[in-house]
């Protein structure tokens, strides 16, 4: 991935031609189980043509009409911290972020919140090699105590604020620049055109090079995108959740901006790794979730039974197909799937070449609209987090 700001480029080029070489004899056979048949073109008797096939299949798309990125990311938020609470080992999360690299994605999603702050130096630390060909997205908005990690009350988005965060990412992370900059929650009590204002002068000083919002209100979108130019919104939205396909979806495609699902295979859900009798440590954040409920998840694994029908009939995984979905939906969607497991990155990998045609595609959405989810995606007071309006100016 180059830009304006490329330095050294052609090594990191050098160093990913051999590692794919090497990738392909020595690891050929793990990349192979992990995403079935590989290379997968869709089959239809009345129609072989696929849905957004060429983005999809080339490994790119654009966010926002300028950013080039793979049209599947990574995410690397549970990186210090999984979501049953264990600590990954540092050099293996280096590891799958490299190979992430090596096998053609440039995408790479993290946060000041993730960790707090120490996701961000993992993915620095990860990327250094050929950080000029990837791009780094990060997101600004609690209130984090930028010296001590520590969470306080409320949210953040004073202008002074964000650069003040925006100078310790770049320290983590790294680097001279970030190429993708969200703000995580709407704030509240900053009008978001004060956001945009400090956002546009980090820009102007080369700090930041494209920004996006991540579940914010409509109307706050729209006011944003007046000020500067949006380039991505970022909602969770997956088979298991997605309620942005009536409004959110419609505004990227009228706006021209990119959209990016976080938790694309619904926190693991859609992988088909939970069944009806399981059950959630302390801390792990499903726990908290009723659409994992032992009343709920018997009823919500029909969603599960489908993507294992399609799974077979595509020779791919559950999750796979759920990813796929994603990609076929429109052509500037790109799912960032995150995990600690190389088996599960490679898996995800696998999923570009996943395709539908418009008769399979139009067949999977008339089964899915059969099935009813049950429950809510997040604890009440997270949720209420989502899709909220900035106050007006005054």
């Amino acid at each position: 991935m180059k830009n304006s700001n490329s330095k050294n480029s052609g090594s990191n080029v050098s160093r990913r031609n051999f590692l794919n070489t090497g990738l392909a004899i020595a690891g050929g056979s793990l990349f192979a189980s992990s995403i079935g048949a590989g290379k997968l073109m869709a089959q239809d008797s009345q129609n072989t043509s696929s849905i957004h096939n060429s983005p999809a299949s080339s490994g790119r798309r654009t966010l926002g009409g300028t950013l080039e990125v793979s049209s599947i990311g990574l995410g690397v938020q549970n990186m210090s911290r999984t979501y049953q609470t264990t600590i990954p080992t540092r050099s293996e999360m280096h590891k799958i972020i490299r190979s992430a690299f090596d096998n053609g994605l440039t995408f790479f999603d993290a946060a000041e919140a993730y960790g707090p702050l120490e996701v961000e130096r993992i993915l620095g630390e990860g990327v250094e090699p050929f950080r000029d060909e990837i791009v780094i997205a990060t997101k600004f908005g609690w209130n984090i105590d930028q010296e001590t990690g520590q969470f306080l009350p409320g949210l953040n988005s004073k202008p002074e604020h964000i650069k003040k965060v925006v100078e310790g990412m770049l320290k983590r992370l790294r680097t001279d620049r970030i190429d993708l900059l969200y703000q995580h929650r709407v704030d509240p009590q900053v009008p978001i055109e004060d956001v945009v204002g400090a956002i546009k002068d980090l820009i102007q000083e080369g700090k930041v090079l494209h920004y996006g919002l991540s579940e914010p209100g409509l109307q706050t979108v729209r006011r944003a995108h007046q000020e500067h130019p949006v380039t991505a919104i970022q909602n969770e939205h997956s088979l298991f959740y997605h309620g942005s396909d009536k409004e959110v979806l419609p505004l990227c495609e009228e706006l021209g901006i990119g959209f990016v699902p976080w938790s694309p295979l619904g926190v693991g859900f859609l992988t088909g790794a939970v069944d009806a009798n399981t059950r959630f440590a302390p801390g792990d954040i499903r726990g908290s979730e009723t659409r994992f409920s032992p009343e709920n998840l018997p009823t919500n694994l029909a969603l599960v039974d489908l993507l294992k029908k399609w799974a077979q009939l595509k020779q791919a995984t559950p999750g796979q197909i759920s990813l796929a979905w994603l990609l076929a939906q429109k052509p500037f969607i790109v799912p960032i799937p995150g995990t600690t497991q190389m088996a599960h990155m490679l898996e995800n990998v696998g999923a570009r070449e996943v395709l539908f045609t418009p008769h399979e595609f139009d067949s999977f959405n008339s089964e899915l609209a059969q099935i009813e989810i049950k429950g809510d995606r997040l604890p009440p007071f997270v949720q209420s987090l989502s899709g909220v309006e900035a106050p007006l100016k005054q």
